[in-house]
């Protein structure tokens, strides 16, 4: 592996494999009474966030300190950059007081790529802009692995607010390094600018018709509808948008028998994921929320414990 994880781009397919076979040494240590492993004793781990977050956020603080590290949680409401510090003496600041790792979230696209090259300890992107958010994307890759076998051959298909999704991005690039074959499904309004180019090149489908695509489906994950984002009308309504592109009851029925169903979280439920979705006996969301501990305790015993056998690690 890299020295940092800023996007799925500095991993190849053997990387994810070994991150793969440590999380899932890693998932069996949440089974354990006593959840602690001595990795990462004696190391530092900020978790710097300038964006909300509540599932990312407390699973790379529990990751953290299921591997025995010192994890402090820094946000930008309650730091000197709420002063108007700049971001990069924000972040020289806190690497001064001799941390080794850095989680990152950044509400810029490459806010963490420039983060990496201003200091001289791994960096961990959990999210810039509408860039990347490649833990999210090695947990959902992970969970579908787990739940299917392999990805090999298997056809993913992505619905939602494409146009501002990090974690949509980030998926495309993991679950085609694993051999899925992808499909993105959005209204016109919601599909990035150059979508026909870019999917020619990265090699995913894009389509504007759910209805036509959710029967061929070997999985489905459905994005939240990021209205925080959006400066202007989208769609003309939150009911229009459920008629269109929603995991409603009736799109449900449709999917072929024990299609895992995947979202990346919080659902805006009865928008793009009906409660009947949310919670069918083939949604994967909660073991995403279990699978996101295990991937980030792999992420970061492999950029932070050094060169040794991550058996080491897990049998202790």
């Amino acid at each position: 592996m890299n020295r940092h994880l800023l996007s799925i781009d500095d991993l190849e397919v053997a990387d994810i494999q070994q991150i793969f076979a440590t999380a899932a040494e890693m998932h069996d240590v949440q089974r354990r009474e006593v959840k602690k492993l001595p990795a990462l004793r004696g190391r530092t781990v900020i978790n710097l966030f300038f964006e909300d977050s509540t599932r990312t956020r407390s699973s790379f603080e529990i990751a953290g300190k299921w591997l025995s590290a010192d994890v402090i949680n820094l946000s930008a409401k309650g730091s000197s950059a709420s002063k108007g510090e700049s971001l990069r003496d924000t972040v020289m600041t806190v690497t001064a007081m001799g941390v080794d790792g850095l989680v990152v979230r950044h509400g810029a696209s490459g806010a963490a790529e420039q983060i990496s090259r201003w200091i001289d300890i791994p960096v961990i992107n959990a999210g810039d802009g509408t860039h990347e958010h490649p833990t999210q994307a090695l947990l959902d890759g992970y969970t579908l692995t787990r739940k299917l076998g392999t990805l090999e051959g298997k056809h993913v298909v992505i619905v939602g607010d494409v146009t501002h999704s990090r974690v949509f991005r980030s998926n495309v690039k993991c679950l085609t390094k694993l051999g899925a074959s992808v499909s993105v499904v959005a209204p016109p309004t919601l599909m990035p600018s150059g979508v026909a180019d870019w999917s020619k090149a990265a090699g995913f489908a894009t389509s504007y018709d759910l209805d036509a695509v959710l029967p061929e489906a070997d999985a489905v994950m459905m994005l939240r509808v990021q209205r925080e984002r959006m400066s202007g009308g989208f769609f003309p309504t939150a009911r229009e948008y459920t008629i269109g592109y929603g995991l409603t009851r009736n799109r449900l029925a449709t999917l072929k028998t024990g299609t895992p169903i995947l979202h990346p979280g919080p659902m805006n439920r009865g928008l793009e994921i009906s409660p009947d979705a949310a919670d069918a006996a083939d949604s994967l969301v909660l073991d995403q929320v279990s699978a996101g501990v295990a991937v980030r305790m792999s992420v970061l015993y492999h950029l932070l414990a050094g060169e040794t056998d991550h058996t080491d690690g897990a049998s202790a």
